[in-house]
Parts: structure tokens; sequence; C-alpha cells
């Protein structure tokens, strides 16, 4: 009996290895892709990590942020995912055709991030009264979320085009690249643009000119959602109008976190600089995961079952593995760049031994998510692509705020946990 089970095993640890082995392309591609957007996202932890100054000047912006920069991961994570997928079953073409792929999903991207901006300044007012805290105007979020998020959506747009022509035109898998190096850009592109429209808020003025622009370009974008006539695009908008509305509540209550913690942050302002490339890599891991098994079941190597048959299996252990990797260089970077710049951390034992271990905190989830999401929205009828990176990616945002806070608490980093 043990004897058939230790065989049984080496099978199982053979036929893996195998498809690792047949897998080291795709392995190898993914990791430069993670790694290279990690990289991509410690621009953004180093912004955040040095606007501790601005945060205390505009209360509220801290409960902005994330949903801001996480709605950047949302639109485009699923347009990466929709691009691999069209890859994937040999419908992409490089044109700006106005019934083509490309065109489709810039106007999507236009119009989801002027309407969604909107909304997230209404949402983070309305938390910060909810949790009965002082914040700016509602006219200044609007000119902040909106102006950041336009600027930041239009560099993110053009490197995602740009990298999926190039995965296209060289065979690499977009499924493992597009989703980590896009949702890194989304850190990377829009702290910054959202600090540089916080310029803009600090005029009253300016400020309420710009604002109203803002409100009357997202009515404007909500009408073009329903009268457009290029086509999948009305469709596409209407099946992201829940993510759009429900999933920045994850990113909102990372926000109000991040704000309950902000005394404790100012403190150890190098603990800002892990946040954004764990939150990221860790939604960029859910969305590989995801896009892969999104891919998967479109062409039908899997089905939509409740048990993971072993072609997702396999992708779930490539995803962890990877993870484990990710997290600890996370943790080691962001405690060298926080010394070189100055920034005061808990020291190098809670910087990289708290990121490891918010790491196996969230991986579980990161697993379990990614595939479930993937087969209910299948299951549901609806498109994977417009629901499995955004939702995952949300979730990352607050699990992976959550994951820090109690790792960093657990190692003594909190005393009040």
């Amino acid at each position: 009996m043990v004897s058939a089970r230790r065989t049984a095993i080496a099978r199982r640890t053979k036929r893996l290895w195998g498809y690792w082995r047949a897998e080291t392309r795709t392995l190898r591609q993914g990791l430069v892709a993670l790694a290279l957007s990690t990289l991509a996202s410690f621009v953004a932890g180093l912004t955040l990590g040095h606007l501790t100054g601005t945060l205390t000047l505009l209360p509220g912006l801290l409960v902005l942020i994330p949903a801001a920069v996480g709605m950047r991961g949302t639109i485009f994570g699923a347009i990466g995912a929709r691009l691999g997928t069209s890859a994937a079953a040999g419908l992409f073409d490089v044109s700006l055709d106005r019934n083509g792929v490309v065109y489709r999903n810039i106007e999507v991207s236009i119009l989801t991030t002027l309407m969604s901006s909107l909304w997230l300044a209404m949402l983070a007012k309305l938390a910060v009264a909810i949790l009965g805290g002082t914040s700016i105007s509602l006219w200044s979020l609007i000119t902040i979320s909106v102006v950041g998020g336009l600027l930041g959506s239009v560099l993110i747009l053009l490197v995602t085009l740009g990298l999926t022509i190039v995965s296209y035109r060289r065979g690499y898998d977009l499924d493992s690249v597009a989703t980590p190096i896009v949702t890194a850009l989304g850190d990377m592109g829009t702290l910054p643009t959202l600090y540089l429209a916080t310029f803009i808020a600090r005029n009253d003025v300016i400020n309420g000119l710009v604002a109203g622009v803002c409100v009357i370009l997202a009515m404007a974008a909500l009408a073009r959602a329903v009268l457009t006539t290029v086509p999948g695009v009305r469709r596409i908008v209407f099946e992201m109008t829940a993510v759009i509305l429900l999933t920045p509540l994850l990113d909102i209550a990372a926000g109000a976190i991040l704000q309950a913690r902000q005394p404790s942050l100012t403190l150890l302002p190098g603990l800002l600089i892990l946040i954004p490339p764990f939150v990221s890599q860790a939604g960029a891991l859910g969305g590989i995961l995801s896009s892969r098994l999104t891919s998967k079941l479109q062409v039908g190597v899997i089905t939509a079952r409740g048990r993971p048959e072993s072609p997702a299996l396999i992708d779930m252990s490539l995803v962890a593995a990877e993870g484990l990797l990710i997290f600890l260089a996370i943790g080691a970077l962001g405690f060298a760049l926080a010394g070189w710049t100055g920034l005061a951390t808990p020291g190098a034992t809670a910087m990289i031994g708290g990121t490891v271990l918010a790491g196996l905190l969230t991986l579980p989830l990161i697993l379990v998510t990614g595939y479930y999401v993937a087969i209910l929205t299948s299951r549901f009828g609806l498109d994977p692509d417009d629901h499995s990176v955004p939702i995952i990616t949300s979730l990352m945002d607050l699990a992976g705020v959550v994951a820090i806070f109690i790792a960093m608490s657990l190692s003594g980093v909190f005393a009040n946990g």
C-alpha cells in the first residue's frame, strides 16, 4: 500500500517536472516580466514613501490612492487579458481598423477611465465621511482622480499596445508577460500623475474649472458608452460596469486601512515603499493565473469544473513558485532602496522576513481566487477577460495591504497589531 502510494507520488512528481521543463520558456518569460514589473512598481513605492508631506497636507488623498492605482490595473489588466485571448485564438491583428480588436480596446480604456475616475472620487469622499475623518473637497478629489487617472492611462495604454504587438510578433506568451507589466505600470504611471494633479487642486479657482470639465467629460463618456456603434464596446463596458462599481470598494477599504495607520507609516516611511510593489505583484500573479486559465477555457483545454484539472493545477504550481521568488526580492530590494533614499525602516529582518510572510499569507488566496473567479465567470456566461483580472487585482490590493500589516504586527513592528 505504502509502496503503491510512493509510486503514484513519484509518477506525479515526474509528470509535474516534465511539464515545468516543457514550460521553461513560458516560466522564464513570466519571471522576467515579474522582475521588470517589480522594479517598475518600486517607482510607485519610492513616490509614496516620499509623499508623507503631501498626504498630511491633503487629507483623504491616501484613501483615493489605492483605488485610483487599482482601477488602472482593473481596466488595463482586462485589456491585456482580452488581447492575450485574442492572440491565443488567432484573432489578433495589428491594425487600427474600427472593427478590430485594438481599436475596440482603445475606446473601452478611454471611456472606462473617465467614468471610473469620477466614481472613485465620490467613493473616497464618502468613505472619509463615514469614517469620521477630514478630507479635501469633493471637487479637489475629482480633479486629482480624473486628471491624474487620465494622464496615467494614456501612458499605460501606449505601453500595453506596444507590448502586445511585440509579444504577438515574437511569439511571447502574452498571458504571462502582459499582466504583471501592465499592473506595475498602473502603479508606476498613476501615482506620479496623481501627485502632479494635486498641484491643480491647490488653486481653488483653477480647481473649480478643471473639476467642472472633468464631470462633463465623464458624463460624455457615459453617453458615448451607451450610444457607440463600435462593435463590442457597449457589451464590454456593460459587462465591466459591476466590476467598476464594486471592486473599488475593496481598494477604498485598503486606503482606509492605510489612512488609519498613517501615523505609524509617517514614522517608518520605508514600509510605504513595500506596499505598491507587493500588492501589484500579488495582483499580477493572480492575473497571470487568471489569464492563463481564461485562455485555456476559451480554447477548450480545461472545462469550468469545481475541482481543478491537471493543466490548471500545474499553472497554479508555476504561479506559486514565481510568487515565492518575487516576494523575497520585494523585501530585499525594498530594504535596500529605503536605506539608499534615507527612509526609516523597522530593520532588515522585519522588512524582508515580513514581506515573505505576507506573501505566504497571500499566495493561497491568489491561487484559489484566480481559479474560481475564472471558472465562475465562465459558468455564468460572462467573458472571463472582463472580470477575472479586475476582480483578483482589486482583491489583492486589499488582501495585500492586510497581509503586510498582519506580518509586520507578528514581526513586532506594530506593537498594537
